[in-house]
């Protein structure tokens, strides 16, 4: 990852702290995507013990997450405070979950002692994706499902070119290829990856209505390149005449490429080992899925 790219951990901490009050108004796709997420469930036969929702922001996958398996134990982790602390006001009498502060990539959480990894659009805010699949193949029971999505190259490549344009510095994130993803999960020893892709186009009325949104879930710019002063009123006209070329039917369009992907923690049994060393997850355990690779 060139240096220019890599994220500032602290400043997304602040960002998503502070905007734990106003992510649900503007989180339309985070929210979409979770629905999605969540409804991909129904496709894998799991009767969980214990759930984690990693980068669980305000709580809304971890509620749905308690409703769909009541008798199991969720846990929202999240790297933001504010963001735990919105969500433990969502808690209500009959869906109560625990909470915990935590990065990604290092989990407080025991090794083998989660059912499912459930993650949806955080992955892109870590440097590092091996080191988040491996602690997640960690805590995970053999057996046990990670479910999560992530952003793709083509997100926000619009507001990318525009920038460009401006002052060519960097001003939004670089995101990791679905099939560099794959990989990765194999690298971390998780097994069966399946990965699709999905692309949203969101409209705008102006390209400052999509920057008002993105701060307002907490997607500022944390890249090391990013510009350490405030960007000039040049520049920032520039980036608007530029992103207007786009401009269609009136509207401003904003594309985002979502990922969706799981794994699983192989079973350490070795009758179910296979030959060429696969490991194989018991058909009991697996539903019908779609999937392509």
């Amino acid at each position: 990852m060139s240096d220019d790219f890599r994220i500032d951990a602290a400043r997304v901490r602040r960002s998503f702290g502070r905007a734990a009050t106003t992510y649900d108004a503007a989180a339309v796709l985070q929210a979409r995507v979770r629905a999605e997420l969540l409804e991909r469930l129904d496709l894998v036969r799991l009767q969980p013990t214990l759930v984690l929702d990693l980068g669980a922001g305000p709580g809304q996958a971890t509620l749905e997450l308690k409703r769909r398996y009541r008798s199991s134990q969720v846990v929202a982790l999240d790297l933001a405070e504010g963001m735990l602390r919105e969500a433990r006001r969502r808690q209500t009498l009959l869906r109560r979950f625990q909470r915990v502060c935590a990065d990604a990539a290092a989990l407080p959480v025991r090794d083998g002692i989660a059912d499912l990894v459930f993650s949806n659009l955080m992955l892109q805010w870590c440097n590092e994706p091996d080191a988040v699949f491996r602690e997640c193949r960690r805590v995970l029971k053999p057996g046990g499902l990670l479910t999560f999505t992530t952003f793709g190259p083509d997100t926000l490549a619009e507001l990318r070119r525009a920038w460009a344009a401006a002052d060519g510095r960097t001003h939004v994130n670089r995101f990791i290829d679905m099939h560099d993803l794959g990989d990765a999960l194999l690298r971390a020893g998780l097994a069966e990856p399946v990965m699709d892709v999905e692309r949203f186009t969101l409209t705008y009325a102006e390209v400052r209505d999509l920057m008002r949104d993105l701060q307002a879930i907490g997607a500022r710019n944390a890249n090391a390149g990013r510009p350490k002063a405030l960007t000039g009123k040049r520049a920032l006209a520039t980036m608007v005449a530029a992103y207007e070329t786009l401009r269609r039917d009136g509207r401003l369009p904003a594309t985002f490429e979502v990922v969706y992907g799981q794994a699983w923690r192989p079973i350490a049994d070795p009758t179910r080992v296979a030959e060429g060393g696969e490991v194989t997850v018991p058909f009991s355990r697996i539903g019908r899925r779609n999937s392509s690779t």
